[in-house]
């Protein structure tokens, strides 16, 4: 007999880990959670820095390669996501993060006209940031005490961290205690969601207390191939399980795909929505022609700025290996020291053209000499920091689009990051802005060389040039099927988060917002989670 749960949730990532615990204890409503990859409980994810160790090579991330990306002379470079329960929020480095006030206002301005309108500016969506969490400093009219994730200072703060907000201090920006705040501006240190050296992902916060409980039912290593649509609803899900056995299962409810960004889009076109001449390319029968899907992704794009101590300044280097045992003896006796940290303590936003306009670049500080797998080998290992910049509205847009009608295959990804001439110039003068950093004190006493980009030339030609060879991912993709309002020919959802022209089917993750936030999205894709469950309830 075919299985019937009352919803069914595609994808246990930040987003759908919220809505399915929420639906299945708050609603009382049998859920069923579909997530492809493995369980969250592993030591190196748990621990604060353990992103370091996975995000180079691990069952625990999915490596995404984009197309040949033209603008870049053909660069082809990886889009890693999280391929485990929690999604981003068991293997990101935990910056909790919600964006400017001004991004809310603006989704609620490009959804006005909707029929059966939902509001979705900042006094909108507020209540769910404030109610989810759970912080260990701050408690006021922004931030919430009593939730369920945890949002702590960083246990752990390193020297160079510090010499980092004095330099940008130095530069002119002001301090700021609380990038959630009235404003993002200045310099400063993160807050994440972490707490006594432990992740609290989506996964812990939301799924692990609902464990117990029989209305939820997790499946881990169950990818979905395709959602069964009959006369225009969406009404049930076929998915292959770890042992290769196909199941189907029935939804009497909604059926809510929450897969990220990149592979929300590819399960929507395997199912028949998406653009129509696209699909019959692949010769799938068209259930409903929304050419929105797979348009109009977005990413941060971000560069790096990376320097050489003058001394065994920073984390560790790995010829270190006393020091690291050292630090790794100090977490598992007394739970403190720089395990405890993720890595990226400190960090700001900026706008290097106009400092009192909205911040255009946001940086991350991690005090070692960090490169992704992309870019290994291209400086040696030693002492010292780097500093990612990252064009934090980006303009470019680029597109998902199948490959196959195999559900195994890989969809084909194009960001276009850094595409647009504006994103490029605003990228120049943002890694500009960070090189002056290191020449002041006190970073600069401790600094010995920049090592990229060549300190040598820095003119836009250089930086653009330079910005060619390391623009990757700031692992955010995001609105590659976004909401809209009524009348608009590339929205694949409305204001509630349905799909158009399929009934009972809707869309909670990234891939759903009208334009990226200013800031890291896990938080943000948190609230999607919270409101969805809110609407499919009725509250």
């Amino acid at each position: 007999m075919t299985e019937t749960f009352d919803h069914i949730v595609i994808g246990g990532g930040s987003a759908g880990c919220v809505a399915a615990a929420r639906l299945a204890s708050e609603g009382g409503a049998r859920v069923l959670l579909l997530e492809a990859g493995y369980s969250h409980r592993h030591p190196l994810l748990d621990m604060p820095p353990g992103v370091f160790k996975m995000i180079n090579g691990s069952k625990y991330m999915r490596y995404h390669q984009t197309t040949p990306q033209a603008h870049l002379d053909g660069r082809v470079h990886d889009i890693p996501q999280g391929n485990v329960l929690g999604g981003g929020s068991s293997v990101n480095a935990q910056v909790y993060m919600r964006g400017r006030p001004a991004d809310y206002d603006e989704w609620d301005q490009i959804l006005r006209g909707n029929n059966d309108r939902v509001g979705w500016s900042w006094n909108d969506v507020l209540p769910h940031f404030v109610r989810m969490e759970n912080n260990n400093r701050l408690c006021n009219s922004l931030h919430g005490t009593d939730g369920p994730m945890m949002v702590s200072d960083p246990g752990y703060v390193d020297q160079f961290s510090r010499w980092f907000v004095q330099a940008v201090q130095a530069l002119g920006e002001p301090y700021n205690t609380d990038f959630n705040g009235s404003r993002q501006r200045g310099v400063g240190f993160y807050q994440f969601m972490n707490r006594n050296g432990k992740r609290s992902s989506a996964a812990y916060a939301y799924v692990a207390p609902q464990e117990k409980n029989p209305n939820l039912t997790v499946r881990l290593r169950c990818e979905v191939q395709s959602i069964t649509i009959e006369q225009g609803r969406a009404v049930g899900v076929v998915y292959e399980d770890k042992s290769g056995a196909v199941h189907t299962v029935h939804a009497d409810g909604d059926i809510i795909v929450s897969s990220g960004a990149l592979v929300t889009p590819k399960i929507l076109m395997l199912s028949g929505i998406g653009p129509a001449d696209h699909l019959a390319e692949h010769g799938i029968a068209c259930k409903s022609d929304l050419p929105g899907v797979g348009q109009n992704l977005i990413d941060h794009p971000e560069v790096p700025i990376t320097a050489k101590a003058n001394g065994p300044y920073g984390y560790y280097k790995q010829g270190d290996g006393l020091r690291m045992l050292k630090n790794g003896l100090q977490f598992k006796l007394f739970g403190s020291g720089p395990v405890t940290s993720a890595g990226v303590e400190a960090g700001a936003f900026v706008n290097p053209v106009e400092p009192e306009a909205d911040p255009t670049i946001q940086a991350f500080c991690v005090p070692i000499i960090y490169l992704d797998r992309d870019s290994q080998g291209l400086v040696e290992d030693d002492y010292g920091l780097t500093i990612t910049t990252v064009v934090v509205k980006p303009r470019s847009r680029g597109e998902v689009r199948l490959t196959s009608a195999d559900p195994k295959a890989r969809p084909a990804v194009s960001p276009n990051l850094l595409k647009d001439p504006a994103d490029m110039q605003d990228m120049i003068e943002g890694q500009r802005f960070f090189l002056r950093a290191f020449s002041q004190n006190p970073l600069a006493q401790r600094i010995e060389q920049v090592v990229i980009p060549a300190p040598g030339d820095l003119s836009d030609e250089a930086l653009c040039a330079h910005c060619k060879r390391f623009v990757k991912t700031n692992y955010h993709p995001a609105s590659s099927a976004r909401m809209g309002a009524d009348g608009d020919p590339m929205a694949v959802l409305d204001a509630r988060m349905r799909v158009r022209g399929v009934e009972k089917l809707r869309v909670c993750d990234m891939s759903a917002v009208p334009n990226i936030n200013a800031g890291n999205t896990n938080a943000p894709a948190m609230m999607l989670g919270d409101r969805c469950a809110d609407l499919v309830m009725g509250l």
